[in-house]
């Protein structure tokens, strides 16, 4: 799975790593220039923009951008806790529980560890996500 992080990653001198504390990362208009790369059927993308994998590889926090085309419905079982955000369009998310939801930009997810997750779109949709998982990891 491709992923920006791969860019940032310099290596920074001793002193700069004992000089204070680290600074923030930025990736400017992430939701209109990111284009995640493709998972699976054709119609799944997800890539991770940034991850605290490096600083912190005992409980590494990733996020970035997951888009669905029309098409083939994406199952997923969740190894980690996650949180989404639908930023545009629209998706239809179930799980084994016998819950549905028509999600539209605004609506925010909690997947637990252990769930079972089918998103289906008829337009495409797009979300951030944060996960609890190493970069690359979903």
């Amino acid at each position: 799975m491709g992923s920006y992080i791969s860019s940032l990653t310099k290596k920074p001198s001793a002193d700069k790593m004992s000089s204070g504390p680290p600074a923030f990362k930025h990736y400017a208009k992430a939701q209109s220039t990111f284009k995640p790369p493709l998972i699976a059927n054709g119609n799944a993308f997800l890539g991770d923009i940034f991850s605290s994998e490096k600083v912190a590889p005992e409980a590494p926090i990733s996020c970035g951008l997951y888009r669905l085309e029309p098409g083939v419905p994406l199952d997923y079982t969740y190894t980690y806790h996650e949180m989404k955000i639908i930023l545009e369009g629209d998706f239809t998310i179930s799980d084994e529980t016998g819950q549905k939801v028509h999600a539209v930009a605004g609506d925010v997810f909690n997947f637990p560890k252990g769930s079972k997750i089918r998103f289906e779109t008829e337009k495409g949709g797009l979300a951030f996500y944060t996960g609890q998982r190493a970069e690359g990891a979903a």
